[in-house]
């Protein structure tokens, strides 16, 4: 779906204060540091500006944020319990909502020193996801995105998680169509300015299959292998593509 220019406003609005979150949150991590309380910084900055959660209730998520730490590659559930050491690893995915639009996004950072295998998962996965932000061009088709994720994960001799998707995002965090991480054999859509997607790779050091949990939310990698998480939220324009979730 096309949005139109008071629509997209909106959804700046709602990228300004995901990506308030990630700053916040980001200055928070640090050994001894619980899941929990990054939760609570999340909470803060969404109450601080009036801002709606995404994320709280959804399918009953009991939190604003998802952290996933090491070999968890998503939808990791807070807790007091869950505390951050050096060399840890740790995604935060966060939401927001502002005037019934929506913003999503996510990081993923390293507790104090981390190991050099870990370091270059971070920068892979994050330029994965620059790789694909560059398809989102007037005219270009949807698919060529995830083709550009995948290229510059295997030629690091990492792998994408085919599982889980990124998406279309409006009124509704998840609307269609999906965003493949990777080549899905067809070209999609054609892309057409407004049109606003949240990419979202998440890139494993070993294989690609995963593990859900007891929980029912958290995915793990099936070998225990490290796993990051990087997602924007960007809007298709005239002169290329606009990213929502950068402060």
């Amino acid at each position: 779906m096309r949005r139109n220019a008071t629509e997209l406003e909106k959804m700046r609005r709602a990228g300004r204060v995901v990506a308030e979150i990630h700053e916040e949150t980001r200055k928070a991590i640090r050994p001894g540091v619980t899941t929990g309380d990054l939760d609570r910084v999340a909470r803060e900055v969404l109450e601080r500006r009036g801002a709606g959660s995404n994320f709280l209730g959804y399918h009953g998520f009991p939190a604003v944020i998802c952290t996933s730490p090491n070999s968890m590659i998503v939808h990791g559930i807070p807790s007091d319990e869950v505390v951050l050491v050096e060399g840890d690893i740790i995604s935060v995915d966060c939401g927001a909502i502002i005037e019934g639009y929506h913003g999503d996004a996510a990081y993923t950072a390293g507790v104090g020193e981390i190991s050099a295998e870990a370091r270059r998962l971070l920068e892979v996965t994050e330029r994965s996801l620059q790789a694909g932000i560059e398809q989102l061009r007037d005219g270009n088709r949807l698919h060529e995105v995830g083709r550009a994720v995948q290229a510059v994960a295997e030629a690091a001799g990492f792998t994408v998680v085919r599982e889980y998707v990124g998406h279309a995002i409006g009124t509704a965090m998840h609307e269609d169509p999906q965003v493949p991480n990777y080549w899905p054999g067809s070209p999609g859509p054609t892309l057409k300015t407004g049109m606003v997607f949240a990419i979202e790779p998440m890139v494993n050091a070993g294989g690609p299959e995963t593990v859900q949990l007891d929980d029912g939310w958290s995915v793990v990698t099936a070998d225990g292998e490290l796993s990051a998480h990087f997602e924007h939220t960007i809007v298709v324009t005239e002169n290329g593509p606009e990213v929502f979730t950068v402060p």
